[in-house]
């Protein structure tokens, strides 16, 4: 069952008002409401598009169907409702905030990005980057999201409080992050380009990192962030053929440790409670990988996409005016 979704505390942008169309059809299960420009606390019956290279924000509106942004759009939306999935296209960009979505949310090959923040939504998929040239983002915080995360491409961070009732499946990330948060099922991490931290969350099922360059750091005191706390992990923990840099500090780990083919060697602290042992090969306890960029610096970097991608939308939305729904 979904977790409820928290009050949103920091609205992203105030949006005030409407510019729907409704496309003919055939019949009423058939019309699409296009959306350009700004709503409010209106009831959509039927699916919502947001045409190519348009901006629609949304406040306190409810769409009774699906949802499509199509190629170069903008959807931001604040204390919503979503019956149905949300598709996002090459280019597309998704804000939701405080906002509950039925179904599941996908986000094409080149798509910008999606950004959620006290919203809950079913699985979400990011798909592989092919050859388009954007790389994608998907950022959470404080996400309630009831199913599966598939990652194939771009930023991946779960934070602050996000709940994951599935698995977490990344291959071919820039990074894949997950911070004070839970993640249900297994987690995987494969062949990410800056590696992968995560800290003071909780993972109930089994976690594989495996061929990430970058790095991977459970816990703090790593090279790749500054975070204060180490984790939880239901099961076994495989850490293998990670170049970067590999530390594991104040874990707790109801399961193996095994940590083999990295280089260099990776770093196990004293203070992990491991119960089921420790194998493959351990660097000395004075050891210490090389500094890279930080996480705190390639998210922040992130943010500041996500943020400027949402004021550019709010502002383009406002711009064309209210259709006074």
């Amino acid at each position: 069952m979904r977790r409820t979704a928290a009050k949103l505390a920091t609205v992203t942008a105030v949006v005030t008002a409407a510019a729907l169309t409704i496309a003919p059809g055939s019949a009423s299960a058939d019309l699409v409401t296009h959306c350009i420009g700004t709503g409010g606390a209106v009831i959509v019956p039927n699916d919502l598009l947001v045409p190519a290279g348009q901006s629609c924000a949304l406040t306190g509106t409810t769409i009774t169907g699906n949802v499509s942004v199509a190629a170069g759009a903008n959807l931001v939306i604040a204390g919503g409702h979503i019956s149905g999935e949300i598709q996002v296209a090459a280019d597309g960009y998704l804000d939701a905030g405080d906002t509950d979505v039925g179904g599941g949310i996908d986000l094409a090959s080149g798509g910008y990005g999606v950004f959620l923040k006290d919203t809950g939504t079913g699985s979400i998929t990011v798909r592989p980057k092919g050859s388009a040239t954007i790389d994608s983002f998907l950022f959470t915080e404080n996400a309630g999201i009831d199913g599966t995360v598939t990652a194939n491409a771009g930023e991946v961070r779960l934070d602050l409080t996000t709940e994951v009732t599935g698995n977490v499946s990344t291959t071919g990330t820039y990074y894949t992050d997950v911070h004070d948060s839970f993640v249900d099922g297994t987690l995987s991490v494969l062949n990410s380009a800056t590696g992968s931290v995560v800290c003071g969350s909780a993972v109930r099922g089994r976690a594989t990192f495996a061929g990430n360059l970058g790095g991977v750091q459970l816990g703090p005191n790593g090279t790749l962030d500054g975070c204060a706390s180490g984790g939880y992990w239901g099961r076994d923990v495989s850490i293998t053929n990670t170049t970067g840099g590999v530390t594991v500090d104040d874990n707790i780990i109801d399961g193996k440790l095994t940590t083999t083919a990295n280089t260099p060697a990776a770093r196990v602290a004293a203070n992990n409670r491991i119960r089921g042992g420790v194998a493959g090969e351990q660097a000395s306890a004075s050891a210490r990988a090389a500094a890279r960029l930080s996480a705190e610096e390639r998210e922040a970097k992130g943010e500041k996409r996500a943020a400027a991608r949402t004021s550019a939308a709010v502002q383009e939305a406002d711009a064309a005016g209210d259709a006074g729904l």
